[in-house]
This record gives C-alpha cells, sequence and structure tokens, in this order.
C-alpha cells in the first residue's frame, strides 16, 4: 500500500502528535527528519496519504492528524514491538511481589501500576468475582482531548457500565492475547476518540483475570501493549520467586529465580 518513504512520513507524524497532540505540518517534518526531499514533495506526501485516508486536516491552514485508519496502519504494519524497560519490569515484579499473590489487592494493584506507567486509564479485574478495578481518570482526563464537558461527561459514563463492557470485550481472547480497539472500534466510548487495549490473563491462584488501558487515540500503543503482555507474563509463569530486593540510591536490582 505503502511504499518505505511514506510509511516513514506517516509514522513520523504518528509519533510527533502522540507528544504533541497537535496537527504536524510539512515544514515541521522537513526541520526536524532527514527526508532529503524537497518541501513540495513533502507537501505531495502528505497530500497523498490524506487522498489515502491515513491523514486529514482539521482546518485549510492547519498541518494533519493521523485517522482511525492511520492508527491500524500503524498497529499492524509499521509499529515494532517493544520490550518493556529493565527499570519498568523490576518496578512492576516488586509491587506485585509484595502482595504475595492475595487476588483482589493483585487486581487492585494492577490497575494503579498500569496507570502509572501508562499515564491513561487501567482496568483490572477477575472475571469470577466480578470485581473490578479502575484507575488513573485523572490522568486520563487531563489530556487536551477532553476539553469540554460533554466528552468528559461521555468518558466518565463509561465507568458506570465497566464491568459488563470490559468482560464482553475480553470473550474469546486466549490467554496473553492482547486486543486494540482504535477509535470508533472501541465501543466504550461515544466521542470516539478513545483507544482501548485489553487482554485475558490467568492469575497467579488460578482465577481468570482481565486488564484494560483506555488512552486517548494517540497513546503509545508500543508501550501499552508492552506494558499490559509483560503484566501476563509475570501472572503466567507461576514459579517465580522472589530471592532479594536491594535497593540503592538511584537504582533497583531484583534477582528472580525459575
Amino acid at each position: 500500500m505503502l511504499n518505505q518513504r511514506r510509511k516513514k512520513i506517516l509514522e513520523y507524524v504518528i509519533s510527533e502528535y502522540t507528544k504533541t497532540a497537535e496537527p504536524i505540518s510539512s515544514k515541521y517534518l522537513i526541520e526536524k527528519y532527514d527526508f532529503n526531499i524537497s518541501p513540495a514533495t513533502m507537501r505531495n506526501e502528505l497530500a497523498f496519504l490524506e487522498k489515502k485516508g491515513l491523514l486529514y486536516q482539521p482546518h485549510t491552514s492547519s498541518g494533519r492528524i493521523p485517522t482511525d485508519k492511520a492508527y491500524r496502519f500503524f498497529v499492524q504494519s509499521i509499529m515494532r514491538n517493544r520490550e518493556l524497560p529493565l527499570k519498568e519490569q523490576l518496578a512492576i515484579q516488586t509491587e506485585l511481589y509484595k502482595l504475595k499473590a492475595q487476588h483482589k489487592r493483585l487486581a487492585k494493584t494492577a490497575a494503579k501500576l498500569l496507570a502509572a506507567f501508562s499515564r491513561n486509564l487501567a482496568i483490572s479485574g477477575i472475571i469470577e468475582d466480578e470485581q473490578y478495578f479502575q484507575s488513573g481518570i485523572k490522568e486520563l482526563l487531563s489530556q487536551p482531548e477532553f476539553k469540554n464537558a460533554d466528552e468528559i461527561c461521555q468518558t466518565i459514563e463509561v465507568l458506570d457500565y465497566l464491568d459488563d463492557n470490559i468482560e464482553n470485550l475480553s470473550k474469546g481472547l486466549k490467554h496473553g492475547e492482547i486486543k486494540t480497539l482504535i477509535g470508533e472500534e472501541n465501543p466504550l466510548v461515544k466521542n470516539q476518540g478513545c483507544s482501548l487495549v485489553v487482554s485475558r490473563l490467568k492469575l497467579p491462584q488460578g482465577q481468570n483475570g482481565v486488564v484494560a488501558i483506555l488512552g486517548p487515540k494517540r497513546m503509545q500503543y508500543a508501550k501499552n501493549i508492552s506494558l499490559i503482555s509483560y503484566l501476563s507474563k509475570i501472572f503466567k509463569n507461576k514459579t517465580l520467586s522472589l530471592m532479594f530486593v536491594t535497593i540503592t540510591s538511584n537504582y533497583l536490582f531484583i534477582h528472580v529465580s525459575h
């Protein structure tokens, strides 16, 4: 569908829009990235991506922002699998092992950890118990996408039907399988400005669990997927045992035996 240059341009537009939440112009791309093409050529390439439904201009004089189709293409065809940084892995391990696998506290802590690292709304729960926890609503609503009262109300309304919706969305998933629902694919939020990353996992005591991250469409997909993937890996490996934890002034070292 796209040659390598157009893929790179789309990737950089998504990357910059994720950081700034502002339309990205051809001038900005030329100045920041070494494409070695003229401004006219860059404008033509952006126009091509717009014609293909991957970008659009909110205003005629503004830069361009990604569409739902662009994010879907990015997740499926451009995004590289990302390993969660070691420091974040160790921080997650530390908090989970403190609980000694107390299943309800484990689900609650999982939501807090996902919210803290993703800076989005995180949801976790135990399906058999029909008990779900959420954390990060403040972080989610602080994003530029939620500027007016209607958008805020629509997002908060999600929490009223959270239990049934998250369980339904995770149905059919194998343990550890991750589903990404982008914009209009996401049935939870009416304004279609959000995306959801959801997964089913097996908790240490054998219960079926579900975790999800809800954020704006410009969320960091690779990071959020890696967070959920790592959490699933931790829960799946029942033989992990924490041997010792040493905290220094600037780093955390954990030795885990299998």
